[in-house]
């Protein structure tokens, strides 16, 4: 892995004092120095700033650190963290091979809500709950309130098929920059929207589901004991939906 801190190598103190701070990322697969999304990504990182920190973000500045961050490398994984500091907060760049999702995914569900779930930052348990799933043979965790009202896994959004089109959880969760983007193409390939509340009984009354992060998109085969059916045409759908949506340069 590579790290920079506001377009530095930082040293161990550096890196201990920053990355230990509260602090809000984001994601993303950068391909030929391009990534999905990028405009999406820019804005979570502003907004979520000014709610947590009360300060703005240079978004052309972010580029720039990415950038010099990659260095050489055409294909990365890249996130971008922001963290709280004494003066304006430091911009941290990790870069790492790039990656991707496997297919088809089983999720274990988990009784765990994460804290103000539309922020993606860092003060939350969820990684504890994926390496629970993990140890006992599933891929992913699928995170519930008390009620069993599914909200999203450890790692992506879910997202539930019906004879209408897709069903993504109506419940507190962090709208991905995939989701976003599946949202917008879906509709132009005959594949509407729509947010339900959706409780764990209701999960084998679907005609499939399926994952989307930062990685790709992901069919889902089995909640706890429940087989789900993975219908190869909707799947490839949105497969091709994910596919269709354009590189933007960094």
């Amino acid at each position: 892995m590579h790290i920079e801190i506001d377009g530095r190598r930082p040293g161990a103190e550096a890196l201990w004092s920053t990355a230990s701070a509260y602090g809000h990322f984001t994601a993303m697969q950068v391909r030929g120095r391009r990534t999905r999304g990028l405009e999406l990504h820019l804005r979570r990182l502003e907004v979520t700033n000014r709610e947590l920190f009360g300060a703005g973000l240079d978004r052309e500045h972010v580029r720039e650190l990415i950038r010099h961050a990659l260095r050489d490398l055409e294909d990365a994984s890249v996130r971008v963290y922001v963290f709280e500091s004494a003066e304006e907060p430091a911009i941290m760049v990790t870069v790492k091979p790039p990656g991707g999702v496997s297919t088809p995914q089983r999720l274990q569900s988990m009784l765990y809500q994460r804290p103000d779930a539309h922020i993606k930052h860092l003060a939350t348990g969820q990684a504890f709950y994926a390496r629970l799933a993990h140890r006992n043979g599933f891929d992913d965790a699928l995170l519930t309130a008390a009620d069993a009202v599914v909200s999203e896994t450890a790692t992506a959004n879910i997202g539930f098929l019906d004879r209408t089109g897709v069903v993504w959880p109506d419940a507190p969760f962090l709208h991905g920059i995939t989701m976003q983007l599946l949202e917008r193409e879906l509709p132009g390939l005959g594949v509407p929207s729509r947010r339900a509340r959706i409780r764990l009984h209701d999960i084998a009354s679907f005609e499939g589901a399926f994952l989307s992060n930062a990685r790709g998109v992901a069919a889902v085969s089995q909640v706890d004991r429940v087989g789900l059916p993975m219908p190869t045409e909707r799947m490839q759908t949105i497969a091709d939906a994910y596919g269709s949506v354009s590189w933007d340069a960094i």
